[in-house]
């Protein structure tokens, strides 16, 4: 059903009021607040390679404050497992009964951080929660409920004792991005305290909103050549020579649906080609996988999708409307 005037502008001041709210805490990170948000309300996850001490907790726990939801953090560390992920069942003597006890993945925003030290094992305890917004243990399906955001963190440096993600890990990340340093404006404001907020923030929608947001964004109208285009773009990073391999049908879905709700949040019911460029280099680039030689030579993913954006003519903007 094709959304009207009223909800499209429902949902740009929605959208702009929960940003507004997260960025009280995240000074001066307004676009990695949409981006995160725009992972959310797509259905999707994100993940965040960062320093320390630049707001990733912050972040997660500011988005469940916004959205009156909960929020987890799990400390990935080589020696976690997975039923400290997910949960487990523990035998109750006086019940003489065995009861469930719900790991911290069962949370609206679920923060992993470093994601990278924990063993491939316990990474892999996040891929069906990740995919199907569910949990298998003991033969028992529980669902993780809606909204559900992983928001992952890796650290660029001190790689020593790190477990590379593998490609179909990655791959079950929407965007990835990085919140990085604030600059010295934002830098000056929060040594001052007047960027710090006391207590918790203020809940601007309900869970229930946010998952009607993701409703509305489905409904946005994508022109067949904008379909076209996201497919030719996917296409060329299977084809780019720098590339091993491409990005995949589930990066081209993540794409079509990232820019579905950034298109929405901009205030329009129909995806443009700028939206789809403004999303395509944080949704495609952790997908595709560089040969060892261009990695050498210090070609990075970013580069070849900014290139393949050059290349590829996307439709004019009169002809998708």
């Amino acid at each position: 059903m094709p959304l009207n005037n009223k909800q499209s502008e429902w949902f740009r001041t929605t959208f702009s009021s929960i940003c507004d709210n997260v960025e009280m805490v995240l000074l001066g990170k307004r676009h990695v607040v949409e981006l995160a948000f725009t992972a959310m309300v797509s259905e999707g996850h994100l993940l965040l390679e960062d320093f320390p001490g630049t707001g990733k907790t912050a972040l997660a726990r500011a988005m469940s404050q916004t959205l009156k939801g909960t929020s987890s953090r799990i400390q990935f560390t080589p020696d976690l497992l997975p039923g400290d992920v997910t949960g487990a069942s523990v035998f109750d003597q006086k019940k003489g009964s065995w009861e469930f006890h719900a790991g911290p993945i069962f949370a609206n925003v679920v923060l992993a951080d470093e994601i990278n030290r924990a063993s491939p094992k316990t990474q892999s305890a996040l891929l069906e929660a990740m995919e199907e917004g569910q949990v298998t243990v003991d033969g028992v399906t529980r669902s993780t409920g809606a909204p559900f955001l992983v928001i992952a963190t890796q650290n660029p440096i001190e790689q020593a004792g790190t477990y590379r993600l593998p490609e179909a890990q990655l791959d079950r990340f929407m965007l990835k991005t990085s919140i990085g340093y604030p600059d010295l404006a934002a830098t000056v404001k929060i040594l001052e305290g007047t960027a710090e907020v006391k207590g918790e923030l203020s809940g601007v929608i309900t869970t229930k909103d946010l998952v009607q947001m993701s409703d509305m964004s489905r409904a946005v109208f994508v022109h067949p050549l904008v379909f076209d285009y996201i497919g030719r773009l996917v296409e060329a990073t299977r084809t780019a020579k720098q590339v091993q391999m491409g990005a995949s049908v589930r990066g081209a879905r993540s794409l079509t649906k990232a820019s579905k709700t950034w298109a929405l949040a901009h205030g329009r019911t129909y995806v443009t080609p700028d939206d789809v460029k403004e999303l395509a280099d944080v949704v495609l680039s952790h997908r595709i996988v560089l040969d060892p030689e261009s990695e050498f030579d210090g070609v990075t993913a970013s580069a070849v999708i900014g290139q393949i954006m050059l290349d590829v003519v996307p439709p004019s903007g009169s002809d998708i409307q």
